[in-house]
C-alpha cells in the first residue's frame, strides 16, 4: 500500500527546488520548472487525467475522475514544490529505525546532533522510523512530504476501484516559501468545491485559522559628516533605526509570543551612517489588531520624525495574506469532513491556529476554502528537520479517507 511512499519522498527531496525571492520569473527558479515536469510525467504514468502544467502560474494539476454513481463534491489537494531559504543541494537523508528517544548524531565530523534536550518533540517519535538530514542541508519534508502523500494516495485510489470517491483534483505549486506561489492560482480552472493543503506539521494538525500578514520596509535617511566635526550636525541612520525598533513593543516579538498573539518581527537591517533600511513582518490573527499594528508602526515613524524636526523615516506597508478563518468559518463542512476522517482512523485532530500562513490562506480568499492538514514533518527550514515514515503513512491515509468518506456521506 505504501511501498512507493518513501522512495518517492526520497527522490523528491534529492531534487533541489529552492525558491528565490529576488527572482522575477514564475516560478522563481528553473529547478522548480524541471521538478514540475517530472511530477507531470509521474501523474501521467499513474493514470491521472487532465495532467497539465500552467506556464503562467507554475502549477502542475491533474484529475482523478469520480467512480461514484452519486453526486459527490469535488475535493482538491494542494502541496508546494519549493523549499525554504536554506541549503537544499545534495540532500542525503538518514534513516533511524525504531528510534530510541536519545540524541541522534547527524554529522559526526561537524559535531551536529539532533537532541531531545533542544527538541523535546523527538520524544513523541520513540519506536518510529525517523528520516533526518546529514546536518548539511534541510530535509525538504516541507513540503515534499505533502507531494509524496498526495501522489501515493492517488496511486492507492487508482489501484482500488472498491474505494468509491468523487472527482479529486490535485495541484503542486511553486514559491510558497517566498509568499507568492498562490498569487496566480487558477481557482476557476481548478474547479473544486473545497480543498486542503497538505503542508502541516505533526500528526493530527488541522488548521483553518492563519495570521493576517503584512511586510514593512522602513527607510531611514541620515546625514553623514566627519566625526571630528559631527557635533549637532551628524544624524546616524543606524542609531535612528535602533531607536525606531526600541519604540516597538519589545514583548511582541516571535520569541516571546505564542498561540493567537501577534508580533512585529525585525527580519533584517542594513545600512551606514548616511542611510539604513529595516525589514519587518507584522502578524496577528485578529484583523482589527492587525490593522492597529500597521497604524502603530506608522505612528512610531511619525513621532520620531516630529522629534527630529525632519522626515527622515518612511514606512512602506504591504499586505501579504489574511486569516483564512474569516472565509472557512462561514461553512465548516470542509473542517468537519477532515476531522471525522481523522477520527475514523483513530487520529486525534489537533485544531489550532497556524502561527504563519499557507497557500490556503490566499486561495481561501480567492473563493476556494482551503484549510491545512498535517504532512508529518517537524523542525522545518533547517538542518534539524525530520519526518517519521509512520506520519507520512497516516497523512496518506487521511487523504484517502477524506475522499472516501465524502462519497459515503452522499450514499
Amino acid at each position: 500500500m505504501y511501498k512507493n511512499l518513501v522512495p518517492r519522498f526520497v527522490r523528491y527531496i534529492q531534487t533541489e527546488t529552492r525558491s528565490d525571492e529576488t527572482s522575477t520569473t514564475i516560478p522563481s527558479t528553473q529547478t522548480q520548472v524541471v521538478f514540475a515536469k517530472t511530477l507531470m510525467s509521474e501523474l501521467t504514468t499513474l493514470g491521472m487525467s487532465d495532467v497539465s502544467y500552467n506556464e503562467k502560474n507554475g502549477y502542475v494539476t491533474a484529475t482523478l475522475p469520480s467512480n461514484s454513481d452519486e453526486d459527490v463534491s469535488t475535493i482538491g489537494f494542494i502541496a508546494h514544490m519549493d523549499t525554504a531559504d536554506f541549503n537544499a543541494e545534495n540532500v542525503q537523508p538518514q534513516f533511524h529505525e525504531n528510534y530510541d528517544g536519545n540524541t541522534i548524531v547527524l554529522n559526526q565530523e561537524k559535531n551536529i546532533s539532533l537532541s531531545p534536550k533542544d527538541f523535546p518533540n523527538l520524544k513523541n517519535y520513540i519506536g518510529k522510523t525517523l528520516i533526518t538530514t546529514d546536518g548539511n542541508t534541510l530535509l525538504g519534508a516541507d513540503d515534499k512530504a505533502g507531494i509524496a502523500e498526495i501522489m501515493t494516495a492517488m496511486e492507492i485510489l487508482l489501484a482500488d476501484s472498491t474505494i468509491k470517491h468523487g472527482t479529486v483534483r490535485v495541484a503542486f505549486g511553486p514559491d510558497e516559501e517566498i509568499g507568492i506561489g498562490a498569487n496566480l492560482f487558477d481557482v476557476p480552472g481548478f474547479n473544486a468545491d473545497f480543498a486542503y493543503t497538505m503542508d502541516g506539521g505533526p500528526v493530527g494538525e488541522l488548521e483553518y485559522e492563519s495570521f493576517n500578514a503584512a511586510s514593512a520596509i522602513v527607510k531611514i535617511q541620515g546625514k553623514n559628516v566627519h566625526p571630528g566635526t559631527a557635533k549637532d550636525t551628524m544624524v546616524n541612520a543606524l542609531k535612528l533605526g535602533l531607536a525606531f525598533d526600541a519604540a516597538l513593543p519589545q514583548g511582541e516579538v516571535p520569541e516571546k509570543t505564542s498561540g493567537r498573539e501577534g508580533f512585529f518581527h525585525l527580519l533584517g537591517m542594513t545600512g551606514e551612517v548616511e542611510e539604513a533600511k529595516m525589514e519587518y513582518i507584522i502578524r496577528d490573527h485578529d484583523r482589527a489588531k492587525f490593522e492597529e499594528r500597521k497604524t502603530f508602526i506608522q505612528n512610531v515613524a511619525k513621532e520620531l520624525n516630529e522629534k527630529n524636526g525632519v522626515e527622515r523615516i518612511t514606512v512602506e506597508l504591504k499586505d501579504s495574506y489574511y486569516n483564512m478563518g474569516e472565509i472557512i468559518e462561514k461553512d465548516m463542512t470542509v473542517i468537519e469532513l477532515a476531522e471525522q476522517a481523522m477520527k475514523n482512523l483513530n487520529i486525534k485532530p489537533i485544531i489550532e491556529p497556524i502561527r504563519g500562513g499557507t497557500d490556503g490562506s490566499k486561495i481561501s480568499f480567492m473563493g476556494l476554502p482551503t484549510p491545512n492538514i498535517f504532512a508529518g514533518g517537524e523542525n522545518f527550514h533547517g538542518r534539524y528537520e525530520f519526518v517519521a515514515v509512520e506520519s507520512m503513512q497516516k497523512a496518506t491515509d487521511v487523504i484517502v479517507e477524506i475522499v472516501s468518506l465524502n462519497a459515503r456521506n452522499k450514499g
